[in-house]
């Protein structure tokens, strides 16, 4: 299986779509290892994860660690925690913030690599471009609503918002986020990384 997902790796790399990205220098930032039990789907790196080369490398990561109450080691643990952005390269800078994750970039990619790597315990979507493409028409008319109804995903899925420090917004408003949600995806993760 580690070799089929090298191989995938390595298309990544030589595809045509990323040509920029390779005279760029940049690598594509994921980390994902047969037999992960959770996979962390997000919307794509920022600058400091491209710059790094290690997704989730800046204040988000550190609050999503805090939201799914791991530490680095276990959460930069590829065979606990398959990291799987919607696009695997720093899209840019737009004028709201980060450009969105290129349309169909997942398609290409994850089902390949989501089938190497097993039985999956849980599936974390981390902003709207995940839960949109992972929950179909399941999700709800807005990102709130979505993750309001979490427990509807259950037990294989759970949308979470993205923990960017610019919602602290959303956050003040959503009490019942860190109130009900966090603690619900705790539990899931402790229950996924001890199976």
């Amino acid at each position: 299986m580690k070799n089929r997902l090298d191989r995938i790796r390595a298309e990544i790399v030589a595809h045509d779509s990323n040509a920029w990205a390779r005279e760029l220098g940049y690598e594509p930032i994921y980390s994902v290892a047969p037999g992960a039990r959770i996979a962390l789907i997000g919307q794509a790196p920022g600058r400091k994860a491209q710059e790094s080369g290690v997704p989730w490398n800046d204040a988000s990561g550190v609050k999503l660690r805090t939201w799914l109450g791991v530490d680095d080691e276990r959460f930069f643990d590829p065979s606990l925690f398959a990291i799987l952005p919607m696009d695997f390269y720093y899209p840019g800078k737009g004028t709201s913030g980060d450009l969105p994750p290129r349309k169909n970039f997942a398609d290409l990619w994850h089902k390949r690599i989501l089938a190497e790597l097993g039985d999956l315990g849980l599936t974390i979507l981390v902003g709207g471009y995940a839960q949109k493409y992972y929950l179909g028409n399941r999700i709800k008319p807005s990102l709130t609503e979505t993750v309001r109804a979490y427990a509807e995903y259950l037990p294989s899925m759970i949308p979470l918002v993205h923990p960017s420090p610019l919602n602290f917004r959303w956050q003040a408003k959503n009490p019942w986020f860190e109130a009900e949600v966090v603690p619900a995806l705790r539990s899931l993760v402790t229950k996924a990384i001890i199976a």
